[in-house]
This record gives C-alpha cells, structure tokens and sequence, in this order.
C-alpha cells in the first residue's frame, strides 16, 4: 500500500495507524501517532500491560469489520518514557495489498470527572425508579455483573448472585474490594479501567483473566458499559467465563499449526514465518537464515525396522533439533523426513556452524535398535529482495549436493556455483 495514499492524515491531532492484518504489521503511523510511540511496533502495542481486546488476532475481527460494526482495543503505549493506555477505535478501509486494510484511530477524550462520591454502602437502598429498574436487571441476571465506581479506584459498589457464585465471594465481600483485587493485572488495571470509562458504550467486551476466591484463575471477556443512576456516572460490568472457549481454540490452534507426530510446528505455519522474517527484513535490514535438515537412509529405517521405529526416531530427531536451538529459533517439520529450522538474526556463516552443531549431535545420538543415525543439512541465508518461494529452492539444491557428496555434511548454498 504506497505511503502517500495516507499523506493526509498527517494533518489530524490524533495518532493513526494503518494496519495490514494479514501481515500482522503497520504500514502507515501519522504524526501524531509517530511522535507518541516513535519505535513501537503492532505486537508490543497489542501485547502490553495495559492492552485489551476481544480477539488476539485482528484478522479475527474481520466479520465485524466488513459489516461496520464498532471495534475498540485498548493498546499500550509509551509517554514520558513509560507506559500508559490509549484506546483505539478501529474501522476497514480498501486496501490494494489485500481484501483490507485496518485504520487504528487513538481516542484522546480526558477522563471523567466531577462525578460526586456517595456515602452509602454502595447498594441500591432508596434509589429512585429509575435506578430500581436497573435494580431488577441487576438482581435478575443470570450472568455475572458488577456495578463499578471508576471515580474511587475502581470500587466494586455491589455484585448480583451469580458474581457471587462465579467468583465465591458473597455480596458483602464484593462490596470491600476493587476491581484489582480480582484482575489478574492487579492495580495496572485502572488505567486500562479509566480507559474503558471514557468509551460511550457499545464496543467489543474485553478479554481478562480474573481470579476467583480460592486462588484459582478463569479467563473472562468482560464488558463495561456506563450507567447514569441518581446524578452519578458508573459502570455496569458484565462477566462471560470464556475459559473453556480459550481451550478449545488453543487446541484447534495447536491442531492446525503443529505437526501431530513431533509436535512442531508443520509446513503451513513455517511458510507464514518465513513470510514474517522477509518482512520483518524489508522494513528492519534484519539478515535471517535456514537449515534444512533431512535425515538419511530413512527409508531403510522404514522397511527393515517398521514404521512405529521410523515415527519414534523422527520425534528423537525433533526433540533434539528443539533442544539444541535458541529460544527464537523455529523448528517445523517440512515434510516425511525433512525439517525445516528458521534462524533469525543470524547470517550463512553462523547458519553454517549450528547446522555442523546439529550433525554432530545427531552423529553421536544411538537407538537400542538401530544402527547409527546420521543427517544432510542444506543452509541458506536470505538475499535482499528474495522471494521466500527462491529462498526455499536454493536450500534444497545445498541439501541435494550435501547428499551426493555422500550424506552426514552440511553444505551452504553459496558454496553450490
């Protein structure tokens, strides 16, 4: 998506960003937003202490985004050389890259205010007809709500019966505690808290994790919308335990990205990654290599030793592969025999020397039924402007010459004319 297309929102006092949710980046940050967070980049700013948002991933939001609907996320940011809370309004536009772009828009409103503190025990006692009927949603409700004062700290002014039962505290206990008492973010909570305050109502609920009496942790997607009863301005907080939910996604996750038989990550998610680093290389000069690795006569391994030996010696090869590489290193299973290992921030030469690592290793390896295993690495480092496509070409032509130099080498692909 070419820079001057967004030229103009330079002129806005407000920070923006244009975002490629497919790609996971930023493409564009107005003035303002450059002069707020200069060095930032998306994950940080989704990730950090003070963020929270409905989805992880904002390719997630994408029904609601093509049908309009309002997205807010509250990111972290940095001012004054330390964190704080920005909440972001995010909306679709027309991309040339993909099917859209996101445009992530700060809301610099000031916080509330003026609100008047009052003096009772924080239940609706003598309420006027009006905060009665909220009185009665309230008590009904079969989901678990709070009634929250962001003017004192975020004060839990009452809880209906079934907070009580989620969370094991009965409404008396509620009524002495804050709402970091039950956040898992403790008292950085309030910041994101004043945040969610200032919204008027009517975005995505927000993702937590809150703990319960007993010490136990649940993960909850809450939504606080304001509530105006007898002259004050508080928030009425809704609960959904989405612990279950959360488990179940990251097992389809593991399901779809990880290999069943290793557990590494399989074909699909390396190909994304290879993606991110050529990115990550184009708008940072980072220099990233890879090792493939293919393990020899593994057919032999097959039909003289049956496939349950064959499984068991390729899950030994990627336990091994997994142990012996950086924590930011990634190991996938390519294929059959074959893995594929994704070295960042790491030249051909340096590639060179953890795959000879990585032979001699498996060298000195022995299974009680097998004879010796042996390995062929093919290595290449990305060149400037390569296609991840040509990147994998050229590491496989450094794995073929390492196997018709006899196998158990490991070969460079520059060293292959």
């Amino acid at each position: 998506m070419p820079k001057v297309a967004f030229d103009v929102l330079d002129a806005l006092n407000t920070p923006v960003w244009v975002i490629l949710p497919q790609a996971g980046r930023i493409c564009f940050a107005n003035t303002s937003a450059r002069k707020l967070v200069p060095n930032m980049e998306l994950q940080a700013m989704r990730d950090g202490i003070f963020s929270a948002h409905a989805h992880s991933s904002l390719l997630s939001y994408t029904p609601e985004m093509l049908t309009r609907e309002q997205i807010v996320e509250i990111w972290t940011v940095s001012r004054e050389g330390k964190p704080a809370p920005l909440s972001c309004r995010l909306s679709a536009i027309a991309s040339a890259e993909e099917e859209y772009a996101i445009v992530a828009e700060g809301i610099l409103g000031a916080p509330l205010s003026g609100v008047c503190l009052l003096p009772d025990e924080g239940s609706f006692a003598g309420a006027s007809a009006e905060t009665r009927f909220y009185e009665m949603l309230f008590r009904t409700n079969t989901a678990p709500m709070l009634l929250i004062d962001p003017e004192q700290n975020g004060r839990i002014l009452d809880a209906n019966e079934a907070a009580t039962r989620f969370y094991g505290y009965s409404r008396e206990t509620f009524c002495t505690k804050h709402t970091w008492d039950i956040n898992a973010l403790g008292k950085d909570i309030l910041p994101v808290m004043r945040e969610v305050a200032k919204l008027p109502g009517g975005h995505k609920p927000l993702s937590f994790a809150h703990i319960l009496a007993d010490g136990s942790q649940r993960d909850v997607q809450t939504y606080a919308g304001p509530v105006e009863l007898d002259g004050r301005r508080l928030m009425l907080c809704v609960v959904h335990d989405i612990t279950e939910q959360k488990r179940l996604e990251s097992e389809l996750e593991r399901a779809a990205l990880r290999d069943p038989l290793t557990g590494l990550w399989n074909r699909r998610h390396l190909l994304l990654l290879l993606e991110q680093a050529r990115q990550q290389k184009q708008l940072c000069g980072i220099d990233y290599s890879i090792l493939l690795v293919d393990a020899d006569h593994f057919k032999r391994i097959n039909d003289e030793y049956g496939h349950f030996i064959g499984d068991e010696v390729l899950q030994q090869l990627a336990s091994t592969f997994e142990n012996r590489v950086r924590a930011a290193d990634a190991v996938c299973r390519w294929g059959g025999e074959e893995f594929v290992i994704l070295l960042p921030h790491t030249d051909e030469t340096h590639a060179v020397f953890l795959a000879e690592f990585l032979r001699q290793t498996v060298e000195q390896l022995r299974h009680p039924e097998l004879p010796p295993l042996t390995v062929s690495i093919g290595v290449a480092q990305h060149l400037d402007d390569e296609s991840t496509e040509s990147l994998i070409m050229r590491v496989d032509r450094a794995l073929y010459t390492a196997k018709a130099r006899g196998r158990n080498a490991v070969v460079a692909a520059q060293d292959c004319g």
